[in-house]
C-alpha cells in the first residue's frame, strides 16, 4: 500500500480477493482447518482494510471491494468453515460501509455464485488434506452445479459495473440471486434442500 501511494499518490480501489476453499463435514475437520480458513478468508480481508482504509480516509475518497461468496448469504452445508468466514466478510463490509460514508469512502461486498475458477479443483490446502466427505461433495458438484459455472471474465465485468454504481451488495450470477431471494422468502425450504443434498451425497 505504501509503495502504491508513493508511486501514484493515492489508492482509489482496493479489491480484497484473497480466499481459499475449505469443506467437508465439520465432524471430520480439525482446528487447523478452521484456523487456516479464518486466517486467509477473514483475517486477509481485515488486513487489507487495515492497510488501505486509513489512506482513503486521509484522501477523502476511495472504494473498498471485499470478495465474499453466495455462501456468505445462504446456508452452505459441507462448506461450513468457508461459509462462516464469508458471512464474516459480508458483516464486516456492510457494517464498515455505514462508518466509511462520512469519510467519503465507499465499501461494497461481492457475493459470487458458481464461477469457473480453480478453487473447485483444489479442495482443502495440501498440508491439511481433503476429507472423504469433501471429495464426495466436489465430485457431485462437478456433475451438477459446475455445469452452470459463469466465466470469470464475464463476472469481472459485472462486478466492475456494480462497483461503479456503488452497490453495497453485489450478488452474481442470476442463479445466485435466485437462491438468495429464495432463502430470504423461505429460509426453512432452502435449509431443508441443503439437508437433502447432504443425504444424497453422503447417504444416511
Amino acid at each position: 500500500m505504501q509503495r502504491v501511494v508513493g508511486e501514484h499518490g493515492r489508492i482509489d480501489l482496493l479489491f480484497n480477493n484473497a480466499g481459499i476453499g475449505m469443506g467437508g463435514e465439520v465432524a471430520e475437520l480439525t482446528l487447523a482447518h478452521w484456523d487456516r480458513v479464518i486466517d486467509v478468508n477473514l483475517q486477509g480481508v481485515v488486513h487489507g482494510v487495515a492497510a488501505a482504509y486509513p489512506v482513503m480516509i486521509r484522501q477523502g475518497s476511495g472504494h473498498i471491494v471485499n470478495t465474499a461468496s453466495l455462501a456468505g448469504l445462504i446456508p452452505s452445508p459441507m462448506l461450513t468453515p468457508y461459509a462462516a468466514t464469508k458471512h464474516g466478510v459480508v458483516g464486516l463490509s456492510t457494517s464498515l460501509r455505514g462508518e466509511a460514508a462520512r469519510h467519503g469512502v465507499r465499501v461494497s461486498v461481492v457475493c459470487p455464485g458458481i464461477i469457473a475458477t480453480p478453487i473447485w479443483e483444489k479442495g482443502n490446502p495440501d498440508d491439511l488434506g481433503d476429507t472423504p466427505s469433501l471429495r464426495a461433495g466436489l465430485e457431485a458438484a462437478k456433475s451438477t452445479l459446475l455445469r452452470r459455472a459463469y466465466r470469470p471474465e464475464s463476472h469481472a465485468g459485472d462486478v466492475l459495473a456494480d462497483v461503479a454504481r456503488n452497490r453495497p451488495l453485489i450478488v452474481a450470477t442470476s442463479h445466485a440471486r435466485t437462491a438468495w431471494r429464495l432463502y430470504r422468502l423461505a429460509p426453512r425450504l432452502l435449509a431443508d434442500c441443503g439437508s437433502t443434498m447432504v443425504r444424497r451425497v453422503l447417504g444416511g
